[in-house]
């Protein structure tokens, strides 16, 4: 237990533990084998909660903390990060941007359905010239005095095909400001004319996520679907990205923590030369190096989302802490895959699954190259 969690954390934990172990990891791999995204899954996770933590109850939330919000995504990846990838993307990408900018009208006709796991939304920021460098979008809005007139591809974009998708907030060029591109978020709905999407298939990682291609040919959209200022799009996204980070940052802590708890249990079964391999002193510095990181990870983690909640500045922190978190998820399943050693290597091996689901971490929401010059930018550095 966390000092910076109390104890309706740690309840709230149980609630989501309690979920993800009954629901979750009966099926995990299954979907994971199958490149299945599971709408039955999405809907439960909808219906106990997960949608709309920190959202507040008018719109079918749970007004909840940041912190809350994030043990659920660590609980939920420590399980299974597709479902966590799913999660978090409909949450931090979907639903925060709506909450955030949104006019209480535009709040009103999205958040509730989007709460309760009838629906999910995706946030189009990425394209083959945007991505680290989101000022490279093509995808253009045209000001159509009464709509505007979408035309763009958007791709790798998480919960973008499947069946509860309604819709998406896009990132888009409207304007020019003596010489300088300005870009806006719009809301798509996915009934649009000239809206259209692929599912992705052939990942490495979260392969029972839903991730997806998506085309906008001369898309109408109502004028009063722009979300927020007109012009104020690369801000927005900018701000959705640092709260983002901290979700991906908990699908990293909660991936190293199920790596470590599967490579302690096996270490305490498996023997060599007549003894448990727990035993050996190689074996227990590597799963004490492992328990301290995670810690680490953790306290980084969760005074990032204080820091958050207080109202404080926490950009650098939420950098940090995603960089971190991605890092030592990389380090904790490597090292589980070596204590695992042979075993380790194979599908049918549970931590086979979270060696590669964890590769996305450092490059997902900012890579680590990014957030390190990120971080050198709240140090004053240029």
């Amino acid at each position: 237990m966390s000092v910076l969690a109390n104890e309706q954390h740690e309840a709230f934990r149980q609630e989501v533990r309690t979920f993800a172990e009954k629901e979750i990891k009966p099926v995990a791999a299954q979907l994971d084998e199958q490149e299945t995204f599971s709408v039955d899954l999405t809907k439960k996770m909808g219906q106990a909660g997960l949608f709309g933590i920190d959202i507040p109850k008018k719109y079918g939330g749970r007004e909840m903390d940041t912190l809350s919000y994030i043990i659920a995504v660590e609980e939920i990846s420590r399980i299974d990060s597709s479902q966590g990838a799913t999660m978090a993307a409909h949450n931090s990408l979907g639903i925060a941007p709506i909450f955030n900018f949104g006019t209480e009208a535009q709040r009103e006709k999205y958040l509730p359905i989007l709460t309760n796991g009838d629906g999910l939304w995706a946030f189009g920021l990425t394209e083959v010239m945007a991505g680290s460098d989101a000022q490279g979008v093509q995808t253009i809005a045209e000001d159509k005095e009464d709509h505007w007139l979408i035309n763009g591809t958007k791709r790798y974009i998480t919960n973008g095909s499947n069946e509860l998708m309604k819709g998406m907030t896009i990132l888009a060029f409207t304007d020019e400001d003596n010489g300088k591109k300005r870009f806006s978020t719009i809301l798509v709905d996915r009934d649009s004319e000239g809206f259209s999407t692929q599912s992705m298939k052939g990942k490495m990682m979260w392969r029972a996520s839903d991730t997806a291609k998506i085309k906008l040919d001369n898309v109408k959209t109502p004028k009063e679907n722009l979300l927020g200022n007109r012009g104020r799009g690369l801000g927005q996204m900018l701000k959705t990205l640092d709260s983002g980070r901290l979700s991906i940052a908990a699908m990293g802590l909660g991936l190293a923590q199920g790596a470590f708890e599967l490579a302690l249990e096996y270490a305490q079964k498996r023997e060599q030369f007549g003894t448990k391999i727990a035993s050996f002193q190689t074996i227990q510095f590597k799963l004490a190096d492992m328990a301290m990181k995670i810690e680490l990870a953790r306290n980084t983690l969760y005074n990032a989302c204080v820091l958050k909640d207080r109202g404080l500045p926490f950009g650098k922190e939420a950098a940090m802490s995603k960089l971190y978190c991605s890092e030592i998820a990389k380090e904790v399943s490597d090292e589980a895959v070596q204590i695992f050693s042979g075993q380790g290597l194979f599908k049918s091996s549970t931590i086979e699954r979270f060696y590669r689901d964890q590769r996305i971490l450092q490059i997902g929401e900012g890579t680590s190259e990014i957030l390190r010059i990120v971080i050198s930018k709240h140090l004053g550095l240029e």
